[in-house]
């Protein structure tokens, strides 16, 4: 069997933990952030966990993780 491929993208945006939950970052936390509201962002420093229909395909892209 030959090695698979981590997906590049993937692999800088989701962990996976111990229990086996992919662990993710939200979204728009990037730029823009004069007109969000402080409580806004603070709100988006906390993390996430994906979704339980995405899981099974987030793992194909990150097998070594």
């Amino acid at each position: 069997m030959p090695k698979l491929k981590t997906h590049s993208g993937a692999k800088k945006r989701f962990n996976l933990t111990k229990t086996g939950k992919v662990k993710r970052a939200k979204a728009f936390k990037s730029h823009i952030l004069t007109k969000k509201d402080t409580k806004r962002t603070r709100r988006l420093r906390s993390g996430g966990y994906a979704d339980a229909t995405n899981v099974d395909a987030i793992r194909k892209m990150i097998p070594y993780k």
